[in-house]
């Protein structure tokens, strides 16, 4: 039977300016958007806990057919809504956020029937605290979990980031924020029977169980747009960990894949039909 992934976090409509171009252009996208669509490409079912507009806007109907989109109802203006400025070589900029309904997923408006799914991932959310509470909420019911973080909440929210860390199954973070939490990627440990992956951006990725680590190497591409390749990673990731594979050739499978997705404006190649 395939694999059911819940995945809890927002999907957005984003202003990205790639260096290639300069020039604003307009996407969808959301850390739970495109870690969703990365595990339903990697062969999972995907259940999607996010605000869900109504009316469905055009450019997010091919999310909604993919995904189970489940989550608190919304307007599209209520949509969460990024600008994102990349600089190219690995340097991005967020420069506006609005997080609208995205404060509306808390673990009181999760469906009443609940979310079936081998492995619960919470992305990054704009309130830490929220992110910890759906892990216990999930860890109480015997679930398998795993979370994602972000810069930001390393540097402002660290005893909260460091108390998921703790308690989480799957911890997933960027060679940036790793160096906040252990105070170098070098120096990262995971807890027996836990895994940690660390991004690298272009130089792959490293798998830490235990105190081994297993690096695996980046995937040469022409990057066009990276918006969305750490969330890549971690859904690919997730997807193959739920099949059964080995966290390092998941790893290596999902450093292939994010690296795929950012030689296209946002999502693109996470709406194409997975590779033979």
């Amino acid at each position: 039977m395939t694999p059911t992934l819940v995945i809890i976090g927002g999907a957005s409509l984003d202003t990205l300016r790639v260096h290639v171009r300069g020039r604003a252009q307009r996407s969808i996208g959301g850390a739970g958007l495109y870690t969703a669509l990365a595990a339903q490409r990697a062969g999972a079912r995907v259940a999607m806990f996010a605000p869900r507009p109504a009316p469905m806007p055009a450019e997010l109907a091919p999310v909604a057919e993919r995904v189970n989109w489940a989550g608190p109802p919304c307007t599209p203006a209520e949509l969460p809504s990024f600008e994102i400025a990349h600089h190219g070589d690995g340097r991005g900029e967020l420069v506006n956020a609005r997080w609208g309904a995205e404060a509306r997923l808390t673990p009181a408006n999760l469906p009443s029937g609940g979310l079936p799914g081998s492995i619960v991932y919470c992305g990054p959310l704009a309130d830490p605290a929220r992110q910890l509470a759906f892990l216990r909420h999930f860890k109480a019911l015997g679930r398998r979990t795993a979370v994602g973080t972000y810069g930001r909440a390393v540097k402002n929210h660290s005893a909260v980031v460091r108390a998921t860390l703790a308690e989480a199954d799957i911890f997933f973070c960027n060679e940036n924020e790793a160096d906040g939490l252990f105070g170098s990627a070098q120096a990262a440990l995971s807890a027996p029977g836990k895994l940690l992956f660390i991004t690298h951006s272009e130089r792959g990725a490293t798998v830490v169980q235990g105190d081994h680590r297993t690096p695996v190497p980046g995937v040469s591409v022409t990057e066009y747009d990276p918006t969305g390749a750490g969330d890549t990673f971690a859904g690919t990731t997730l997807a193959l960990l739920a099949r059964g594979w080995h966290p390092v050739e998941a790893a290596r499978q999902a450093v292939t894949s994010a690296a795929e997705m950012v030689t296209a404006l946002g999502p693109t190649m996470l709406l194409k039909p997975p590779p033979l």
